[in-house]
């Protein structure tokens, strides 16, 4: 009898060393688990033979599990979403708008690009770097005031098109005040007065005001981004412009040429935004168009995140 009872125990106790030691022993009448990569057959061994292993290396696709807990039997993600609350979260932020959409003219517009982006390359930025390099910031200040303010003008123009009878009224008033005060706009007095710049008005904008569709992607030569909707707006620009109706031919297009270079030295650093592997084009276009469409909409946003769960009470 003693040594029945001596078997047994040793028995009891080397069953309860072993569940005390394994963890991850599978526990009966409930469905199996996938082991974790740390019980794996030589994930002990790896993990003792490099200490500096990261938890990723260590947990050997752990993460990959994670997803594929998201996804349901037929291999698609936010469907549990879609079942759920009536909505997948992919196709609700999804731009409405394709890229072949709104750009269905990309081979000549990747052309045009290139042609521009050359013509900056070997002219336009040594130039505005040199200008940089070589004009005191003061000075630089006072040129792009300068320019600034003549483009009140048109500001104040396509506000009355656009039936912003304050916008124009603040552009009016900036520019009767540095035309006068301010030395001819070299200073900008009146923003001291409560005057503030705005992010300007074109006639490119007073069209989409109008109802009119901005149309294909194009980039115009030497003039860059644009929209079918927005290559009028360049011409009312230019017959809005003062220096346009200078006597003097020299004069007017040295003038011009210098607010092309105090832009493009204004640019510089932004510049650094576009370096990289990332398709300079692509990068180009959308943050254009997003640009315009903010300024379209006087940098209201729509918002509609949570609009189609009104229905749900929570």
């Amino acid at each position: 009898m003693s040594a029945w009872t001596l078997v047994l125990l040793l028995s009891t106790s080397s069953t309860l060393a072993q569940d005390s030691s394994d963890p991850f022993t599978e526990i009966p009448n409930e469905p199996a688990t996938a082991a974790p990569a740390s019980s794996a057959p030589g994930a002990s061994d790896a993990s003792a033979a490099d200490p500096f292993a990261s938890e990723g290396e260590v947990a050997g696709g752990a993460g990959k599990d994670d997803t594929e807990s998201t996804t349901d039997a037929s291999g698609e993600f936010g469907a549990g979403f879609e079942d759920e609350y009536g909505f997948d979260p992919a196709d609700e932020f999804a731009s409405a708008e394709e890229p072949q959409d709104r750009d269905p003219w990309e081979g000549f517009n990747r052309a045009m690009f290139r042609f521009n982006d050359t013509a900056d390359r070997w002219f336009l930025k040594p130039t505005a770097v040199s200008y940089r390099q070589i004009t005191p910031i003061f000075m630089q200040t006072g040129v792009s005031n300068f320019f600034s303010n003549l483009r009140e003008i048109n500001n104040a123009l396509n506000g009355v098109l656009q039936w912003k009878w304050g916008q124009a009224g603040n552009d009016t008033g900036r520019f009767l005040i540095n035309s006068t005060v301010g030395l001819v706009g070299l200073l900008d007095v009146a923003q001291y007065m409560g005057l503030e710049p705005s992010d300007g008005e074109d006639f490119g904008q007073t069209l989409a005001v109008w109802g009119v569709p901005s149309g294909p992607y194009l980039v115009v030569p030497l003039l860059g981004p644009s929209t079918v909707r927005d290559v009028p707006g360049e011409v009312v620009m230019w017959y809005t412009n003062p220096l346009t109706y200078v006597d003097n031919s020299s004069v007017e297009y040295s003038l011009k040429l210098l607010n092309v270079v105090q832009t493009r030295a204004s640019l510089l650093q932004a510049e650094a935004l576009l370096q990289g592997d990332r398709d300079r084009y692509v990068l180009m276009r959308d943050a254009y168009l997003q640009r315009r469409e903010y300024l379209i909409n006087d940098g209201e946003q729509e918002d509609d995140f949570g609009g189609d769960m009104d229905e749900y009470d929570f």
